[in-house]
């Protein structure tokens, strides 16, 4: 990773639009130079993070509320699944053909193709796609017993495996049209700030960072960058250990808490790991409706020095950072949305020039 990331802005997730056309056009307004595809949760329920990557999953089916390993076809669709994954990540699909087969269809995203159209178009660096986290979605479904899907080891591998091909289908559309792209590719892991609670007491922080290793270093493999986005207070050494590029806190309400993890963040920054600040509140609407570019910019100086407060270096940490809004901003009115993406925009233009000669 260059420099060229310093202090840029960069999206999450959702929008509350109903029209995809407006929606992109401030994609292309305030995320020009990493521009994203949306997950348009007002257009189709299949664009609800938990559902959008379950095409092509064994054992899933939409007319079911959870993960079948008991109908006939199963072992066979299983056995050719794992063969497909083998085949993609070798690097032997040559033409696509397997990948494809798990694609994210217009059904399940109607922004994705604009932001293939608007990279080929553009000469842009980076692009961001995203996935849901595989701790995220293996403790969100469950089998017909009702146990979560992260306690069975091969629904936990189907799940890990899919959202591996679903980012990877993602890296090699972008690429497709413009080869020199660095596809960034966010794992939103809203549930690791559940980990430890008495509800996963079972399940260790290795056995996460094994999951998130598992795909991160796929996606590297590929060309792209990935990064771990989750908005509530977590342990981000998690993330951090398992190689992510980029990790991605709600800097408005749990800044402090990253300086937790103090010693870890700076050795990460010192590899060239990001920071990416999401010092504009989505998930407070009152606040967003009182925030304006000067308190989102206090609030940006307040979380870095949480940091320098502990020793590390301000420049190492401004080199490192990108900014964005705090979660997705699909909850919220359209009005709000738009003025939390123009917010972010300015507030990383505003962090540039006065960063400028640091």
């Amino acid at each position: 990773m260059g420099n060229d990331l310093r202090l840029e802005c960069i999206a999450i997730g959702s929008m509350p639009h109903n029209n995809l056309i407006k929606a992109f056009s401030k994609v292309r307004e305030c995320y020009s130079k990493i521009p994203f595809w949306p997950q348009m949760v007002k257009l189709s329920k299949n664009e609800d993070m938990i559902l959008q990557y379950t095409e092509g999953m064994p054992s899933f089916f939409t007319d079911k509320s959870y993960l079948d390993v008991e109908y006939d076809e199963f072992y066979d669709d299983l056995e050719q699944f794992f063969v497909d994954y083998e085949t993609v990540v070798s690097g032997e699909d040559a033409d696509n053909q397997i990948i494809d087969k798990y694609a994210i269809s217009a059904e399940y995203s109607c922004s994705f193709p604009l932001l293939v159209d608007y990279i080929k178009e553009n000469d842009v660096k980076y692009a961001k796609g995203q996935i849901v986290g595989p701790f995220t979605l293996s403790t969100t479904f469950v089998d017909k017993d009702g146990k979560c899907a992260v306690y069975d080891d091969t629904l936990k591998e189907i799940i890990i495996k899919t959202l591996t091909l679903k980012a990877l289908w993602q890296i090699k559309m972008m690429k497709a049209v413009r080869p020199n792209i660095t596809p960034i590719i966010f794992i939103d892991e809203p549930s690791i700030s559940q980990l430890g609670t008495s509800a996963y007491v079972s399940i260790s922080d290795a056995d996460v960072i094994c999951m998130l290793k598992e795909i991160s270093d796929v996606i590297k493999s590929a060309g792209a960058l990935s990064a771990v986005h989750c908005c509530g207070k977590c342990d981000w050494s998690i993330p951090i250990k398992s190689g992510i590029s980029m990790i991605n806190l709600d800097a408005f309400g749990f800044a402090q808490n990253l300086s937790i993890y103090s010693d870890t963040v700076e050795e990460f920054l010192k590899k060239n790991g990001k920071i990416v600040w999401g010092i504009v509140p989505t998930l407070d609407t009152e606040a967003l409706i009182a925030s304006d570019i000067n308190n989102i910019e206090k609030h940006f100086d307040s979380a870095v020095n949480y940091l320098t407060n502990k020793g590390i270096d301000e420049k190492l940490i401004i080199d490192n950072s990108l900014v964005s809004t705090s979660c997705g901003t699909g909850s919220l009115s359209e009005e709000l949305a738009e003025k939390a993406f123009k917010l972010t925009s300015e507030v990383s233009e505003k962090l540039k020039e006065r960063y400028n000669d640091l």
